[in-house]
Protein backbone atom coordinates (compact mmCIF):
# COMPACT_ATOMS: atom_id res chain seq x y z
CA UNK A 1 0.00 0.00 0.00
CA UNK A 2 2.79 2.14 0.90
CA UNK A 3 4.57 1.78 -2.24
CA UNK A 4 1.13 2.20 -4.32
CA UNK A 5 0.71 5.55 -2.38
CA UNK A 6 4.27 6.74 -3.79
CA UNK A 7 4.04 5.24 -7.18
CA UNK A 8 0.48 7.36 -7.08
CA UNK A 9 2.03 10.66 -6.23
CA UNK A 10 4.81 10.37 -8.22
CA UNK A 11 2.47 9.45 -11.52
CA UNK A 12 1.03 13.14 -10.59
CA UNK A 13 4.39 14.95 -9.92
CA UNK A 14 5.82 13.27 -13.35
CA UNK A 15 5.30 14.94 -16.44
CA UNK A 16 5.66 17.41 -19.33
CA UNK A 17 5.70 20.22 -16.93
CA UNK A 18 7.17 18.84 -13.45
CA UNK A 19 4.86 20.12 -10.32
CA UNK A 20 6.03 20.44 -6.69
CA UNK A 21 4.87 17.89 -4.72
CA UNK A 22 3.96 20.39 -1.96
CA UNK A 23 1.34 21.68 -4.84
CA UNK A 24 0.30 17.91 -5.76
CA UNK A 25 -0.94 17.45 -1.57
CA UNK A 26 -2.85 20.67 -2.11
CA UNK A 27 -4.64 19.54 -4.84
CA UNK A 28 -5.50 16.18 -3.40
CA UNK A 29 -6.70 17.36 0.05
CA UNK A 30 -7.87 20.38 -1.43
CA UNK A 31 -6.11 23.59 0.21
CA UNK A 32 -4.98 24.40 -3.48
CA UNK A 33 -6.57 24.22 -7.22
CA UNK A 34 -3.95 22.82 -9.93
CA UNK A 35 -6.11 22.63 -13.69
CA UNK A 36 -3.42 20.29 -14.61
CA UNK A 37 -3.76 17.89 -11.92
CA UNK A 38 -7.13 17.97 -11.27
CA UNK A 39 -8.51 17.60 -15.24
CA UNK A 40 -5.36 15.27 -16.47
CA UNK A 41 -3.02 14.07 -14.13
CA UNK A 42 -5.11 12.77 -11.34
CA UNK A 43 -8.18 10.81 -13.49
CA UNK A 44 -5.08 9.82 -15.77
CA UNK A 45 -3.38 8.33 -12.34
CA UNK A 46 -6.71 6.53 -11.13
CA UNK A 47 -7.26 5.03 -14.37
CA UNK A 48 -3.98 3.33 -13.89
CA UNK A 49 -4.36 2.10 -10.77
CA UNK A 50 -8.18 0.73 -12.12
CA UNK A 51 -6.56 -0.52 -15.42
CA UNK A 52 -3.87 -2.07 -13.79
CA UNK A 53 -5.61 -3.91 -10.67
CA UNK A 54 -8.64 -5.25 -13.33
CA UNK A 55 -6.18 -6.70 -16.04
CA UNK A 56 -4.39 -8.36 -13.03
CA UNK A 57 -7.73 -9.94 -11.70
CA UNK A 58 -8.61 -10.68 -14.45
CA UNK A 59 -5.63 -12.49 -15.37
CA UNK A 60 -5.73 -14.72 -11.95
CA UNK A 61 -9.47 -15.89 -12.78
CA UNK A 62 -8.48 -16.78 -16.38
CA UNK A 63 -5.40 -18.46 -15.08
CA UNK A 64 -7.21 -20.45 -12.10
CA UNK A 65 -10.67 -21.17 -14.14
CA UNK A 66 -8.36 -23.13 -17.06
CA UNK A 67 -5.54 -23.85 -15.06
CA UNK A 68 -3.13 -22.85 -18.00
CA UNK A 69 -0.41 -20.19 -17.09
CA UNK A 70 -0.58 -18.81 -20.52
CA UNK A 71 -4.33 -17.33 -20.22
CA UNK A 72 -5.07 -13.63 -19.58
CA UNK A 73 -7.85 -11.50 -19.51
CA UNK A 74 -8.45 -12.09 -23.44
CA UNK A 75 -8.72 -15.45 -23.81
CA UNK A 76 -12.23 -15.09 -24.18
CA UNK A 77 -11.86 -13.06 -26.95
CA UNK A 78 -13.60 -9.85 -25.29
CA UNK A 79 -10.70 -7.45 -26.13
CA UNK A 80 -11.67 -9.00 -30.15
CA UNK A 81 -14.60 -8.27 -29.72
CA UNK A 82 -14.23 -4.72 -28.04
CA UNK A 83 -11.65 -4.45 -30.81
CA UNK A 84 -14.36 -5.37 -33.93
CA UNK A 85 -16.87 -3.01 -32.28
CA UNK A 86 -13.91 -0.02 -32.62
CA UNK A 87 -13.29 -1.38 -36.18
CA UNK A 88 -16.78 -1.04 -36.82
CA UNK A 89 -17.25 2.40 -35.96
CA UNK A 90 -13.65 3.61 -37.36
CA UNK A 91 -12.90 1.49 -40.54
CA UNK A 92 -16.73 0.95 -41.46
CA UNK A 93 -17.16 4.34 -43.48
CA UNK A 94 -14.60 2.54 -46.15
CA UNK A 95 -17.61 -0.15 -46.51
CA UNK A 96 -20.86 1.38 -45.32
CA UNK A 97 -19.87 5.13 -46.68
CA UNK A 98 -18.17 7.99 -45.05
CA UNK A 99 -20.75 10.35 -44.19
CA UNK A 100 -22.41 7.72 -41.82
CA UNK A 101 -18.97 7.07 -40.18
CA UNK A 102 -18.48 10.53 -39.36
CA UNK A 103 -21.46 11.15 -37.84
CA UNK A 104 -20.97 7.83 -35.43
CA UNK A 105 -17.34 8.96 -34.33
CA UNK A 106 -17.02 10.42 -31.20
CA UNK A 107 -15.19 9.01 -28.07
CA UNK A 108 -18.28 7.92 -26.49
CA UNK A 109 -19.75 6.20 -29.29
CA UNK A 110 -16.13 4.28 -29.69
CA UNK A 111 -16.43 3.53 -25.71
CA UNK A 112 -20.08 1.90 -26.65
CA UNK A 113 -18.91 0.34 -30.16
CA UNK A 114 -15.95 -1.36 -28.08
CA UNK A 115 -18.54 -2.28 -24.96
CA UNK A 116 -20.83 -4.22 -26.84
CA UNK A 117 -18.85 -5.50 -29.15
CA UNK A 118 -17.20 -7.45 -25.82
CA UNK A 119 -20.81 -8.26 -24.97
CA UNK A 120 -21.58 -9.55 -28.23
CA UNK A 121 -18.69 -12.11 -27.87
CA UNK A 122 -19.58 -12.60 -24.21
CA UNK A 123 -23.13 -13.71 -24.88
CA UNK A 124 -21.91 -16.06 -27.49
CA UNK A 125 -19.17 -17.76 -25.25
CA UNK A 126 -21.85 -18.05 -22.41
CA UNK A 127 -23.77 -19.45 -24.71
CA UNK A 128 -21.92 -22.02 -25.97
CA UNK A 129 -20.59 -22.79 -22.55
CA UNK A 130 -23.81 -23.69 -21.18
CA UNK A 131 -24.02 -26.41 -23.48
CA UNK A 132 -20.15 -27.52 -22.70
CA UNK A 133 -18.86 -29.51 -19.46
CA UNK A 134 -15.41 -29.04 -20.23
CA UNK A 135 -14.05 -26.21 -19.13
CA UNK A 136 -10.83 -26.06 -21.61
CA UNK A 137 -13.63 -26.32 -24.60
CA UNK A 138 -14.54 -22.80 -23.57
CA UNK A 139 -11.19 -21.53 -23.94
CA UNK A 140 -10.70 -23.07 -27.23
CA UNK A 141 -13.91 -21.75 -27.91
CA UNK A 142 -13.05 -17.94 -26.93
CA UNK A 143 -9.85 -18.23 -28.74
CA UNK A 144 -11.67 -18.91 -32.09
CA UNK A 145 -14.52 -16.55 -31.72
CA UNK A 146 -11.65 -14.30 -31.51
CA UNK A 147 -10.12 -15.76 -34.76
CA UNK A 148 -13.56 -14.74 -36.48
CA UNK A 149 -13.32 -11.17 -35.09
CA UNK A 150 -9.97 -10.68 -36.22
CA UNK A 151 -10.82 -11.97 -39.87
CA UNK A 152 -14.00 -9.20 -39.69
CA UNK A 153 -11.29 -6.38 -38.71
CA UNK A 154 -8.97 -7.66 -41.64
CA UNK A 155 -11.85 -7.28 -43.52
CA UNK A 156 -12.62 -3.27 -42.16
CA UNK A 157 -9.25 -2.65 -42.72
CA UNK A 158 -8.62 -3.80 -46.24
CA UNK A 159 -10.98 -0.99 -47.63
CA UNK A 160 -10.18 1.70 -45.43
CA UNK A 161 -7.95 4.58 -45.97
CA UNK A 162 -4.38 5.10 -45.11
CA UNK A 163 -6.35 7.83 -42.18
CA UNK A 164 -8.51 5.54 -41.02
CA UNK A 165 -6.55 2.83 -40.88
CA UNK A 166 -3.70 5.19 -38.46
CA UNK A 167 -6.64 6.67 -35.94
CA UNK A 168 -7.92 2.52 -35.38
CA UNK A 169 -3.84 1.61 -34.86
CA UNK A 170 -3.64 4.77 -32.63
CA UNK A 171 -6.38 3.28 -29.94
CA UNK A 172 -4.99 -0.37 -30.28
CA UNK A 173 -1.70 1.65 -28.51
CA UNK A 174 -4.06 2.11 -25.12
CA UNK A 175 -4.18 5.22 -23.72
CA UNK A 176 -4.84 6.15 -20.36
CA UNK A 177 -5.25 10.03 -20.34
CA UNK A 178 -7.90 10.60 -21.58
CA UNK A 179 -10.63 10.12 -19.47
CA UNK A 180 -12.85 12.82 -17.71
CA UNK A 181 -14.74 12.87 -14.45
CA UNK A 182 -17.46 11.65 -15.89
CA UNK A 183 -16.04 9.00 -18.12
CA UNK A 184 -14.09 7.83 -15.14
CA UNK A 185 -17.01 7.21 -12.89
CA UNK A 186 -19.16 5.37 -15.22
CA UNK A 187 -15.45 3.04 -15.62
CA UNK A 188 -14.92 3.03 -11.85
CA UNK A 189 -18.88 1.70 -11.58
CA UNK A 190 -18.84 -1.24 -13.57
CA UNK A 191 -15.07 -2.16 -12.74
CA UNK A 192 -16.09 -2.12 -8.61
CA UNK A 193 -19.30 -4.73 -9.06
CA UNK A 194 -16.43 -6.80 -11.26
CA UNK A 195 -13.88 -6.83 -8.10
CA UNK A 196 -17.10 -7.36 -6.41
CA UNK A 197 -17.86 -10.73 -8.13
CA UNK A 198 -14.42 -11.88 -8.00
CA UNK A 199 -14.09 -11.12 -3.98
CA UNK A 200 -17.62 -13.40 -3.64
CA UNK A 201 -15.42 -16.19 -5.70
CA UNK A 202 -12.14 -16.67 -3.30
CA UNK A 203 -13.27 -19.82 -2.11
CA UNK A 204 -14.31 -21.10 -5.51
CA UNK A 205 -11.19 -20.26 -7.00
CA UNK A 206 -9.30 -22.14 -4.28
CA UNK A 207 -11.44 -25.44 -4.77
CA UNK A 208 -11.16 -24.79 -8.66
CA UNK A 209 -7.11 -25.01 -8.19
CA UNK A 210 -7.33 -28.76 -7.26
CA UNK A 211 -9.44 -30.10 -9.81
CA UNK A 212 -13.07 -29.69 -11.35
CA UNK A 213 -13.93 -33.49 -9.93
CA UNK A 214 -12.14 -32.42 -7.02
CA UNK A 215 -14.05 -29.31 -6.75
CA UNK A 216 -17.56 -31.26 -7.44
CA UNK A 217 -16.68 -33.64 -4.45
CA UNK A 218 -16.62 -30.50 -2.08
CA UNK A 219 -20.01 -29.59 -3.16
CA UNK A 220 -18.79 -26.99 -5.69
CA UNK A 221 -21.06 -25.75 -7.90
CA UNK A 222 -18.90 -26.02 -11.12
CA UNK A 223 -21.50 -24.26 -13.69
CA UNK A 224 -22.15 -21.17 -11.35
CA UNK A 225 -18.77 -21.11 -10.07
CA UNK A 226 -17.53 -20.92 -13.82
CA UNK A 227 -20.47 -18.31 -15.09
CA UNK A 228 -19.16 -15.58 -12.33
CA UNK A 229 -15.75 -15.85 -12.81
CA UNK A 230 -16.50 -15.42 -16.46
CA UNK A 231 -18.67 -12.57 -15.96
CA UNK A 232 -16.40 -10.69 -13.64
CA UNK A 233 -13.65 -11.12 -15.92
CA UNK A 234 -15.53 -9.95 -18.87
CA UNK A 235 -16.71 -6.70 -16.42
CA UNK A 236 -13.44 -5.72 -15.84
CA UNK A 237 -11.21 -7.08 -18.91
CA UNK A 238 -14.07 -5.52 -21.47
CA UNK A 239 -14.73 -2.24 -19.22
CA UNK A 240 -11.16 -1.62 -19.38
CA UNK A 241 -10.70 -2.33 -23.10
CA UNK A 242 -13.65 -0.30 -23.57
CA UNK A 243 -12.29 3.12 -21.85
CA UNK A 244 -8.54 2.76 -21.97
CA UNK A 245 -7.90 0.41 -25.26
CA UNK A 246 -6.30 -3.19 -25.39
CA UNK A 247 -3.96 -3.00 -22.96
CA UNK A 248 -0.76 -6.06 -23.21
CA UNK A 249 1.31 -7.59 -20.98
CA UNK A 250 -0.14 -7.08 -17.79
CA UNK A 251 -3.02 -9.05 -17.01
CA UNK A 252 -1.05 -12.08 -18.47
CA UNK A 253 2.41 -11.43 -16.29
CA UNK A 254 0.85 -9.85 -13.10
CA UNK A 255 0.06 -12.88 -11.51
CA UNK A 256 2.97 -15.11 -12.36
CA UNK A 257 5.00 -12.00 -10.76
CA UNK A 258 2.74 -12.25 -7.69
CA UNK A 259 3.33 -16.06 -7.67
CA UNK A 260 7.03 -15.56 -7.61
CA UNK A 261 6.84 -12.88 -4.95
CA UNK A 262 4.65 -14.31 -2.25
CA UNK A 263 5.05 -18.25 -3.29
CA UNK A 264 1.53 -19.06 -2.78
CA UNK A 265 -1.54 -20.09 -4.65
CA UNK A 266 -4.31 -19.35 -2.15
CA UNK A 267 -6.63 -16.60 -3.60
CA UNK A 268 -7.28 -14.87 -0.29
CA UNK A 269 -3.55 -13.37 -0.21
CA UNK A 270 -2.92 -13.44 -4.51
CA UNK A 271 -6.29 -11.61 -4.99
CA UNK A 272 -5.35 -8.66 -2.81
CA UNK A 273 -1.26 -8.94 -3.93
CA UNK A 274 -2.40 -8.95 -7.38
CA UNK A 275 -4.87 -5.53 -7.16
CA UNK A 276 -1.86 -3.51 -5.37
CA UNK A 277 1.13 -4.86 -7.66
CA UNK A 278 -0.74 -4.56 -10.85
CA UNK A 279 -1.74 -1.25 -9.57
CA UNK A 280 1.75 -0.16 -8.97
CA UNK A 281 3.07 -1.77 -12.33
CA UNK A 282 1.00 0.26 -14.31
CA UNK A 283 1.45 3.14 -12.61
CA UNK A 284 5.17 2.69 -13.04
CA UNK A 285 5.11 2.01 -16.39
CA UNK A 286 3.00 5.21 -16.99
CA UNK A 287 5.10 7.57 -15.95
CA UNK A 288 7.93 6.18 -18.03
CA UNK A 289 5.70 6.37 -20.81
CA UNK A 290 5.11 10.28 -20.21
CA UNK A 291 8.65 10.51 -20.65
CA UNK A 292 9.13 13.50 -17.64
CA UNK A 293 10.62 16.96 -18.89
CA UNK A 294 9.47 15.98 -22.42
CA UNK A 295 6.40 16.79 -24.17
CA UNK A 296 6.39 13.57 -25.73
CA UNK A 297 3.95 10.40 -24.47
CA UNK A 298 5.18 7.03 -25.90
CA UNK A 299 2.04 4.59 -26.19
CA UNK A 300 1.21 2.86 -22.82
CA UNK A 301 1.28 -0.82 -24.72
CA UNK A 302 4.72 -0.62 -25.65
CA UNK A 303 6.36 0.23 -22.46
CA UNK A 304 4.10 -2.32 -20.15
CA UNK A 305 5.61 -5.45 -22.52
CA UNK A 306 9.22 -3.66 -22.92
CA UNK A 307 9.16 -2.92 -19.12
CA UNK A 308 7.34 -6.17 -17.98
CA UNK A 309 8.45 -8.94 -20.01
CA UNK A 310 11.90 -8.85 -18.77
CA UNK A 311 11.25 -8.75 -15.20
CA UNK A 312 8.97 -11.94 -15.00
CA UNK A 313 11.65 -13.90 -17.31
CA UNK A 314 14.60 -12.45 -14.57
CA UNK A 315 12.14 -13.83 -11.22
CA UNK A 316 11.16 -17.35 -13.55
CA UNK A 317 14.94 -17.81 -14.11
CA UNK A 318 15.45 -17.15 -10.39
CA UNK A 319 12.92 -19.25 -8.83
CA UNK A 320 13.60 -22.00 -11.52
CA UNK A 321 10.54 -23.00 -10.87
CA UNK A 322 6.90 -21.44 -11.47
CA UNK A 323 4.51 -21.66 -8.64
CA UNK A 324 1.26 -22.14 -9.91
Amino acid sequence: MIVLMLCFLANINLGSVAIPISEVFGSLFGTSENYIIQHFRLPKAITAVLVGSGLGVSGLLMQTLFRNPLAGPFVLGISSGASLGVALIILGSGVFGGALSSILISKWSIVIAASLGSFLVLLAVLTVSSKVRDTMAILIIGLMFGSITAAVVSVLSYFSSAEQLQQYIFWGFGSLGNLSWSELSVFFGIYLLGIVLTTFSIKALNTLLLGENYAKSLGLNIKQSRLIIIIATSLLAGTITAFAGPIAFIGLAIPHITRQLFNTSNHKTLLPAVFLIGAIVMLICDSIAQLPTSDYTLPINAITSLIGAPVVVWLLVRQRKMVF
